[in-house]
């Protein structure tokens, strides 16, 4: 069940099989049949640790929702509540446990698990309803770091960022010191701590502390990992407000992945039987668990999504070229050989089947016009294009009411790419979306100026343009297909935190001292001694492995670990965001005539589409790059489309063009002109 956690360069079967034994540990305790009442929230969690099939192998005979009210029958001797130390829930748990001493006769045995910590605060609220003596066994249950696969780790705190950004809470910073511990006392002591904001600092002086009051924590284990990296969020606020475009990402952007599952439309996975139409079609969502234990899904699941048709494509063929191979079988050995592998042959066909249908339900989204017009004001703020202005398709959103997590995510995005808005520019927005969805917004954005997402402009320069240029964040020719740097997950955006943990390795951030210093919070580095003999001299070549933990929230969901491998003339990281590019142009008007508003387009060449098929990538490009064009000018758009203006049939024509564009220079005005030719590029879709 959990050969993908031992897939990767470390062995996390070791981190699940730790909370397995705790977990049975606290069952054993409870002597005689059980029934557990579930904090709702725990149990996806808990899904990643422990299957039913061990519960009941200790007695677990029922399973129930916490909810209020009469709990539901069951001839049991144990109730065992697993919850958080919430007051909220402790209410409910009150209601529950009355409502059992009143009417029931034999009593049952009450039990609590706080996860992951005991709460002083929940166990007075508790003394004070008059029921904390009902509970026999009052313990907690440290659930710090789950493994969801083979290089990923998360605490799944969904409330983290607000904690340590709004509220100035640390207690998820505690809870990752201490699952960090855990981690050295299975894994070894690590050797090197670095780390980048305030929020680091505090978790890098906690692991310490905890280390001296805790003598007997110093283990004779050889250390698996050489480095740990702790990154603040709020280091790098860009890349989880930008549209996630891997496979696995836009999965999780359209549909959403909680603990490793998905739930999608029933539609495109309804067996298609002849003559039946669409009757009797399933209502439930389509319910698929993702992680590597998948071959396929591991293929593909951090590719960007231009290079997953390619891929499902090569699939099918060979699926299909197995199960022909039954017509060759002619010997009993050669049946008997192909009847053994057919149980897997089936699985794969089943797994292909299943992201076929995915693929086909994200590319009717990523193909709308919706979709690429938000993308193209992303490429903009990115590219730093206008971010110091009002962005007339974000105001168009809002007077059509776009969902307001869409608004904000973009305002919030040319926010970071400007290092604040313009007090001007930021009162127009506040203004908009107030006046749109309603004046309790007020404290919405109220909040995201405390966390630093939205924030006016001081008197100190843009510092992104700085960063982005020293950092190498923006790379303009990028392999989609056969990709040599990490920016392929963004075609062209590479990750600030991933281009902090590729320095780190190699040549070190002795090497970007000046952009460290524009980022928010100290940056520090700590040495751990090892006991004598378990330090290891590296050979030549030989892979350092480098565990990078988030403090704040991760990418996807909750508190994410993400293991880095940075070989010798390599890199390996798991992403999963990224999204398309344009061009870069320093100035979009540069290319426009400034007196007449005309695009000097020289002339279109014309190929048949059937001989010549360029990657998907330039594809977009140019129609990124034309629809840039078309919403700044009508001249502009009938010289590209015509006077129909349907970019729909563009798309579809399959047409290959070359285009020569006559840009101004930015010092001569329209005195000076220089041309650029653009290559070939190619409207085919992917």
């Amino acid at each position: 069940m959990a050969a993908h956690l031992s897939s990767g360069r470390v062995n996390l079967t070791a981190l699940r099989e730790a909370g397995r034994r705790e977990l049975r540990e606290f069952l054993d305790k409870c002597a005689g049949s059980k029934a557990i009442v579930w904090d709702e929230y725990l149990t996806g969690p808990f899904g990643l640790i422990a299957q039913y099939s061990l519960l009941k192998e200790h007695e677990v005979e029922k399973m129930f929702t916490l909810k209020p009210g009469r709990l539901p029958p069951a001839d049991v001797k144990n109730i065992i509540f697993f919850v958080r130390p919430k007051l909220e829930l402790m209410d409910i748990i009150t209601d529950n446990v009355l409502r059992e001493d009143r009417g029931r006769s034999p009593q049952r045995d009450f039990h609590i698990l706080f996860v992951p910590r005991r709460s002083l605060l929940c166990e007075q609220w508790l003394k004070e309803q008059g029921v904390l003596g009902s509970f026999i066994h009052r313990e907690q249950y440290s659930l710090d770091l789950i493994p969801f696969d083979g290089d990923l780790l998360s605490m799944e705190s969904e409330s983290a960022f607000k904690e340590c950004y709004l509220e100035s809470d640390q207690t998820s910073l505690y809870h990752a010191a201490k699952g960090l511990m855990t981690l050295q006392a299975l894994y070894g002591t690590i050797p090197q701590i670095f780390g980048k904001g305030d929020c680091a600092r505090h978790v890098a002086n906690m692991m310490i502390r905890m280390k001296h009051e805790f003598p007997g924590s110093q283990n004779s284990i050889f250390p698996v990992f050489d480095t740990l990296l702790l990154l603040d969020r709020n280091v790098d606020l860009l890349t989880p407000l930008a549209t996630q475009l891997t496979y696995e990402g836009l999965i999780d952007e359209i549909y959403g992945i909680q603990n490793t599952y998905v739930k999608l439309p029933p539609e495109k996975f309804a067996p298609k039987k002849q003559g039946e139409g669409g009757k009797d079609l399933p209502t439930e969502p389509k319910k698929l668990q993702l992680n590597s234990a998948e071959e396929l899904y591991a293929e593909i699941r951090d590719k960007n999504f231009n290079a997953v048709g390619s891929v499902l494509s090569k699939k099918a063929k060979i699926i299909s070229a197995a199960f022909e191979e039954r017509h060759h079988a002619k010997t009993v050995g050669e049946i008997k050989q192909f009847v053994s592998q057919l149980p897997h042959m089936q699985a794969a066909r089943s797994s292909l089947a299943n992201h076929t249908s995915i693929a086909e339900l994200i590319k009717d989204i990523t193909t709308s016009e919706d979709f690429f017009d938000n993308l193209t004001v992303e490429q903009e703020f990115m590219s730093g294009i206008d971010t110091d202005k009002v962005n007339n398709y974000i105001e168009d959103c809002i007077a059509q009411k776009h969902p307001l997590i869409k608004i904000l995510r973009l305002v919030c995005l040319q926010s970071v790419c400007n290092s604040g808005l313009k007090q001007k520019v930021l009162d127009h927005y506040k203004r908009e979306i107030l006046q749109t969805y309603g004046y309790e917004h007020i404290l919405t954005l109220n909040n995201l100026e405390k966390a630093g997402l939205l924030k006016p402009q001081t008197g100190g320069r843009n510092n992104y343009p700085t960063i982005r240029k020293t950092l190498r964040l923006w790379m303009d020719d990028v392999n989609e297909q056969n990709p040599n740097d990490i920016s392929y997950v963004y075609s062209g955006y590479a990750p600030l935190s991933v281009r902090l943990a590729q320095l780190l390795a190699r040549p070190g951030w002795r090497s970007i001292e000046e952009v460290l210093k524009m980022l928010p919070g100290p940056h520090f580095e700590e040495r751990q001694q090892l006991p004598t003999g378990l330090q290891k001299k590296r050979q030549h070549g030989e892979n350092r492995v480098t565990l990078v933990f988030f403090l704040g929230g991760g990418h996807v969901c909750g508190d994410r670990c993400a293991e880095i491998s940075v070989p010798d003339g390599g890199w390996r990281h798991r992403v999963r965001h990224c999204h398309y590019k344009t061009d870069q142009w320093n100035n979009l008007d540069q290319i426009l005539d400034g007196k007449t508003g005309a695009c000097p387009i020289l002339g279109w060449v014309v190929r048949d589409s059937q001989s010549w098929r360029p990657c998907a990538t330039q594809a977009r490009r140019l129609l990124v790059l034309a629809r840039l064009l078309c919403r700044r000018n009508t001249a502009v758009k009938e010289a590209l489309l015509g006077p129909a203006h349907e970019p729909v049939t563009l798309i579809s024509s399959a047409l290959v063009f070359q285009l020569s564009v006559e840009v101004p220079s930015r010092q001569a005005g329209l005195k000076g002109t220089k041309d650029k030719q653009l290559r070939e590029r190619s409207l085919l879709m992917a």
